[in-house]
């Protein structure tokens, strides 16, 4: 079943998988407003506190969403469906988002658009620019076929988009996601949470060949990292034997060899993943996009083979409204809503 309305396409959508509360206002597939609010409360903690994260979205949501109303100058009665985050994230979390979602839609008597967080995070490649934008002469969004490597904390794909609602994962993480990679060595190198930003950081300054970290032999599109960070462990307790000061005096370095390494693995898959299924239009996405040693080999790797890459805007790689709204726009024109029913579910097929 299609959509074979005429009036433009109001979505108010809402993310809440992790500790972001995000809401969203797109028009016709084009984001108003994409506000974030974080949680500071688990900086103490080192990671995720998941009910302290519930109780946050809880603190946050009502603000969030009059936020993203307002910025957007759009009424609650313009409002065409509701779009939020099912699956996957923690369960205290996405109840929160779900729960308002329902409540929203059955007041205004709107469709409800249930969307899976890294579905969301591949079409967040197809958010153009914003309102308003001078016409540009590159194209800034992908055409299908596109292949797309989302790399986040929880996960690691190689996904093969025929269409906005058609996706094929080909390659992923046997153990490990490539973000938790960052973190846990971040956490080794006793840099705060949250620690891949920060490798990033002092990267920047240092050299990546300085340190040699092994590269997995996996077969196929898979990735693991599991015995990278062993690696990495066992490297930094041996140094550290020898020197107690050697994190301190080498951190640049170490830091550029480890995310060099981490970056090799996902690019090398991808390059694979690329020749063997010719698809010339690349994507990434996830919150470690935003990583600029991903990001810059990313860019080079393609201007060598000859294929057009896309990244999206910094807001639109870690977790965010803007990618649940694009998505729940293409669920709306396909007519895929979904029950009031509808639960949340920590862990969801895609």
């Amino acid at each position: 079943m299609h959509s074979t309305r005429t009036e433009p396409v109001t979505l108010l959508a809402i993310e809440s998988s992790c500790d972001e509360t995000s809401c969203a206002i797109s028009r016709d597939g084009v984001i108003l407003a994409n506000i974030i609010a974080g949680q500071a409360v688990h900086e103490q903690y080192g990671g995720v506190v998941p009910e302290l994260a519930s109780r946050a979205h809880m603190q946050n949501i009502v603000p969030v969403v009059d936020a993203a109303l307002k910025k957007a100058g759009v009424a609650l009665s313009e409002l065409s469906g509701i779009a939020f985050t099912q699956s996957p994230g923690l369960i205290g979390s996405l109840l929160v988002g779900s729960q308002f979602a329902k409540s929203l839609a059955q007041a205004l008597e709107i469709p409800l658009i249930a969307v899976h967080h890294m579905q969301a995070h591949v079409l967040a490649n197809l958010i153009g620019p914003a309102a308003g934008t001078p016409n540009l002469q590159q194209p800034t969004t992908p055409s299908f076929p596109f292949l797309c490597l989302t790399v986040s904390g929880g996960h690691t794909q190689i996904v093969l988009c025929h269409s906005p609602l058609k996706m094929e994962v080909i390659g992923e993480t046997l153990d490990d996601a490539a973000g938790e990679a960052f973190d846990k060595s971040a956490k080794l190198l006793g840099l705060p949470y949250p620690g891949g930003p920060l490798i990033d950081k002092y990267a920047r300054e240092g050299d990546p060949a300085r340190f040699a970290f092994p590269e997995p032999q996996i077969p196929g599109l898979n990735f693991s990292f599991s015995g990278l960070k062993t690696a990495i462990l066992y490297f930094l307790q041996d140094q550290t034997a020898k020197d107690p000061g050697f994190v301190t005096a080498n951190l640049p370095d170490i830091c550029a060899s480890v995310q060099g390494r981490i970056v090799s693995i996902l690019l090398n898959k991808y390059r694979r993943a690329a020749r063997e299924t010719g698809v010339t239009d690349l994507c990434v996405a996830g919150g470690v996009s935003a990583n600029s040693g991903l990001r810059k080999a990313f860019q080079e790797m393609g201007r060598k083979e000859g294929w057009n890459t896309f990244i999206p805007a910094f807001e639109y790689c870690t977790d965010n409204a803007a990618m649940i709204a694009i998505t729940g726009h293409y669920k709306f024109l396909a007519g895929e809503f979904a029950p009031l029913s509808a639960s949340a579910s920590a862990r969801a097929e895609w």
